[in-house]
């Protein structure tokens, strides 16, 4: 084995440009040069910069639904508004089509403000997405507490986790809506939340059906079982049809994952139990919002018998 060469003795402190030693000597050598004294006992140092703090940009979303969200287009702000998306203003541009006519007659019916400002600055307002002189600003949303859900003696608690499309999300809380859910818990990172696509694909249920954002979705589903709850996550690798659950009539938590991805490791080691749906058809997967549907009646079916 070839030895390796060295790169000789360690220069000394004062040899080393970057050394605290050598700059302080460095500056010595300046002041004594120009006359300026350096720091040391009755001198004082020039006062240090304070940290620069960056703002959070102007529009910029927060996953607490903080930041009012735009829909922009004529026929995404009507299908909008059609849907019971809750709007905080309607901004208005120009032109005086059908559309436009549409979106203004439901939001004087629903008393959301009508805002006629200029082209430039809708631009503007819209960060230069394509608007054709019509945006809907959707109120933010007001996620609920989650041990606020644990309401009634038998709470039924849908969980999702994985779950980045809001279509789904919408379509899931629908489902929970339809079979008596007492609320939905989402996690607050690489998740998607409650914004305008998910209030139109749950029909407006949102509406009707809190839904709780948490930091940690595998600490709160603990929480749920020391309150009693059975946590059981929808699976493919799950051992138990969903149909058999008979602990589903009392305090229950169904977990959702995404579709191909399923539930997380850490999330599935924390439920009491993994069900499946059997599929005798050639369909590998379903749809998150599909299963969670069929899971969802499937539990109300336990829990009414």
């Amino acid at each position: 084995m070839a030895k390796r060469k060295g790169k000789g003795p360690t220069p000394k402190a004062e040899d080393r440009h970057w050394h605290a030693k050598r700059q302080r000597a460095r500056a010595a050598k300046s002041a004594k040069r120009t006359g300026t004294p350096t720091a040391g006992p009755g001198t004082s140092r020039p006062a240090e910069r304070e940290p620069v703090r960056k703002s959070r940009p102007a529009g910029a979303r927060r996953a607490n639904g903080e930041t009012p969200e735009l829909v922009t287009g004529r026929n995404p702000v009507v299908e909008a508004l059609r849907a019971g998306v809750p709007g905080s203003a309607l901004y208005v541009s120009e032109g005086r089509d059908d559309r436009v006519r549409e979106a203004i007659q439901i939001a004087a019916d629903r008393r959301i403000p009508l805002m006629e400002i200029g082209r430039a600055e809708l631009d503007r307002l819209t960060d230069g997405a394509v608007h054709q002189g019509l945006a809907l600003q959707v109120r933010p949303y007001r996620y609920a507490d989650a041990e606020d859900l644990l309401r009634g003696t038998a709470p039924l608690i849908v969980a999702v986790d994985g779950i980045t499309d809001p279509r789904n999300l919408g379509a899931i809380v629908r489902s929970a809506a339809a079979f008596g859910a007492s609320g939905v818990v989402v996690p607050e990172r690489r998740a998607a939340g409650v914004t305008a696509g998910a209030w139109k694909a749950s029909a407006g249920t949102l509406a009707s059906i809190p839904v709780a954002q948490v930091t940690n979705l595998a600490r709160q589903l603990k929480a749920y079982q020391k309150a009693g709850c059975f946590v059981a996550g929808l699976d493919a690798a799950g051992t138990v049809p969903v149909g058999e659950i008979e602990v589903a009539d009392g305090p229950f938590v169904l977990v959702v994952g995404s579709e191909g991805k399923g539930i997380g490791r850490l999330v599935a080691d924390t439920c009491d139990l993994l069900v499946t749906i059997p599929m005798p058809g050639a369909a590998e997967s379903l749809n998150a919002g599909v299963a969670a549907g069929i899971a969802l009646y499937e539990a109300s079916r336990l829990r009414s018998s």
